[in-house]
């Protein structure tokens, strides 16, 4: 990498215990993003207020402290790569880092450091262990010169499948020259107080900043009191009462629903919640879009002017949705993602579909698809391997026809199958993934793509399917009414077998049991018809010919009147030429494809001199046929010739 490093397996320490991951650092900052996908630490390089290098057992630690005063932990570096790192930060951020040792000693008495919101314990100068008073629930003061700190716990598979920091009480004799008290009050409380200020808590515990009553949650299900704290966000319900610490939280999506009243506001988490064997790394919550709501905020001026200044307001008012996810990003400093580019047919955000046999909506978002609201399925583009169009239930009846699967097949080699999207949804979600640059397997194989898009380019049933023209001109128009009547008068010897007919038979048999199947089944059909033939055939150059010529499309008359063109093949006529020259690099079946959808766009006004040339050239062709009827030779087929064009 030409511009800063690139590193592997870092760990990023937090509550959640440690998840590996890759670390960037470059010239603008630092970019940590979790293996697998997830979580993503990003701090600008005008942010980084101090770097410090800490070496434990096999590695070094990188500390990285922000403004907003969060400090973050890597672990995972050598020996090598604290020499580089030092000079780079030297030369692109104008920060040295600072060196800190660990000590080992065992002792619990030292110092006390407080810097921002971390607490740093000393020993001999030395580090024995730091804490973030972020963490810090409750101070509590017992006697005169004892201090208990008391640590949030969350409803993450972190803190729940790890040791987690409870309790941790500080004793602060009356001696202490660090925190300078009297007799009205001790070094203890002097202690406390700071404690109290740097936290934002109370003695007695936390007051919510705001509260939600009687909030549809769909994942987990349930209705509950949504409590925004300072720290950390509180569910509480009838059945369940989750708390979920603000560092938890990844990123907001605030999602509206097409044509209804209800607009998603989902909640992604990492590490997620967990219910005993359940696990939820999305909070979707359901608000009625049209409800208005007024909120004051429970923070002082000092609070609103130092620590949450350009962030939050002191009154809210507005649809219920977006005073939500406002509180909730200037609190926890996550990001909101809303709908990007795409418009379905029916210009909403989404495509109904269903996953899992739960039918749902999927968001075809600027980063990711999300499916909502069960299960929410979030998929980052970056971790899609390719994705490939399906026709719903192909070869089945003809509703089935109406709709098209998308599976996305993921570089873990998951798979996700989203079934029962509408077919006039095809064009939009294939131009917007084409867009982003995925991969989509049915372009390697030009069959399955004709066969696909065929079917699912056309919005209603009765559109022109520029494949299937194309087709049926190469066939000659077989399945047309008309080809069937010219077949039986020329081919038809006189209603129900005669004895000469009974001997063609026996002819063709003598022939091969390959020709013996094909005039049974013509004699069939001569027999069924009503229709009476003015001339019986007799074959000129004998009864084997003669059987060779009941083989329908052997031979066509080549002055046969040209079959008439429908009004989309005019309309291919003269745009085909136009079509490729402003885009020469266009394959038949692309221009095919951009012909269909151009004319599927035209307006009726539009489409007239095509549909009038049509009925002209059909009325010439019933003229043509009429006389040609009464004249074709003995013995040829009187089908029309294709239209090369």
């Amino acid at each position: 990498m030409t511009d800063g490093h690139l590193f592997g397996n870092i760990l990023l320490g937090g509550r959640g215990g440690t998840n590996p991951g890759q670390l960037r650092v470059y010239s603008g900052g630092i970019v940590w993003k979790k293996q697998g996908g997830g979580k993503v630490v990003e701090v600008d390089k005008s942010d980084i207020l101090s770097l410090s290098w800490l070496r434990i057992p096999r590695s070094f630690q990188l500390g990285v402290k922000a403004k907003d005063g969060l400090f973050y932990k890597f672990t995972g570096f050598r020996e090598q790569d604290v020499n580089s790192l030092t000079s780079f930060f030297q030369r692109n951020l104008g920060i040295t880092p600072e060196e800190k040792q660990l000590s080992i000693s065992g002792h619990n008495w030292g110092d006390v450091e407080l810097d921002g919101n971390t607490l740093t314990f000393l020993v001999e100068s030395k580090q024995a262990f730091e804490i973030s008073l972020a963490d810090v629930s409750q101070a509590q003061l017992q006697g005169k010169n004892e201090v208990v700190l008391q640590f949030h716990v969350d409803d993450t598979t972190g803190a729940n499948e790890k040791d987690s920091l409870m309790e941790l009480t500080f004793h602060i004799p009356n001696s202490n020259t660090q925190f300078v008290g009297d007799e009205s009050r001790p070094p203890a409380q002097v202690f406390h107080d700071r404690i109290v200020t740097m936290t934002d808590v109370g003695s007695t515990g936390e007051e919510p900043v705001v509260t939600f009553e009687g909030i549809a949650i769909l994942t987990p299900r349930g209705r509950y009191s949504v409590e925004l704290h300072h720290q950390f966000m509180r569910l509480q319900g009838q059945a369940n009462d989750f708390k979920i610490q603000y560092s938890s939280v990844v990123r907001l999506f605030l999602l509206p629903k097409f044509n209804q009243p209800h607009t998603f506001v989902v909640v992604s988490l990492e590490p997620p919640i967990r219910k005993g064997q359940t696990t939820y790394p999305h909070i979707v919550i359901q608000f009625e879009t049209e409800f208005v709501v007024e909120s004051n905020l429970s923070l002082s001026e000092e609070q609103l002017g130092t620590k949450y200044k350009g962030k939050l307001e002191a009154e809210y008012k507005g649809f219920i949705h977006e005073v939500f996810t406002s509180i909730l990003r200037g609190l926890s400093g996550a990001k909101i993602t809303r709908p990007g580019k795409f418009r379905s047919c029916l210009d909403g955000y989404a495509v109904k579909s269903s996953l899992k046999a739960e039918d749902g909506v999927l968001y075809p978002l600027e980063k990711g698809f999300f499916f909502l609201p069960k299960p929410p399925t979030l998929i980052l583009y970056d971790d899609i391997e390719y994705v490939e169009f399906e026709r719903h239930g192909a070869g089945g009846s003809s509703v089935s026809s109406h709709y098209f699967d998308l599976i996305v097949r993921l570089k873990s080699e998951q798979e996700h199958q989203f079934r029962n999207i509408q077919r006039n949804e095809y064009s939009n979600l294939f131009n917007f993934i084409n867009g982003k640059g995925m991969k989509i397997m049915n372009l390697g194989d030009m069959q399955t793509t004709t066969g696909v898009a065929a079917v699912l380019q056309q919005d209603d049933d009765d559109a022109v399917d520029p494949h299937l023209e194309r087709i049926r001109n190469e066939a000659g128009g077989e399945e047309s009414d008309e080809e069937d009547e010219d077949f039986v008068a020329d081919k038809d010897d006189g209603g129900s077998p005669t004895d000469d007919s009974g001997g063609e038979e026996s002819d063709a048999s003598e022939s091969g049991d390959e020709k013996e199947k094909p005039d049974r089944k013509e004699a069939k059909k001569e027999a069924t018809t009503s229709k009476p033939a003015p001339v019986k055939r007799k074959p000129k150059d004998g009864d084997e010919d003669g059987s060779k010529k009941k083989k329908p499309k052997k031979k066509k008359d080549p002055n046969a009147p040209k079959r008439a063109m429908s009004a989309f093949m005019m309309f291919s006529n003269s745009e085909r030429e136009n079509l490729k020259k402003t885009n020469p690099g266009l394959s038949f079946t692309d221009v095919g494809r951009a012909l269909g959808e151009k004319w599927k766009k035209m307006t009726a006004s539009e489409k007239e001199p095509f549909e009038a040339m049509a009925r002209a050239d059909q009325k010439r062709y019933k003229d043509e046929m009429a006389g040609y009827n009464k004249s074709a030779p003995v013995g040829m087929d009187s089908g029309a010739e294709t239209d090369s064009s």
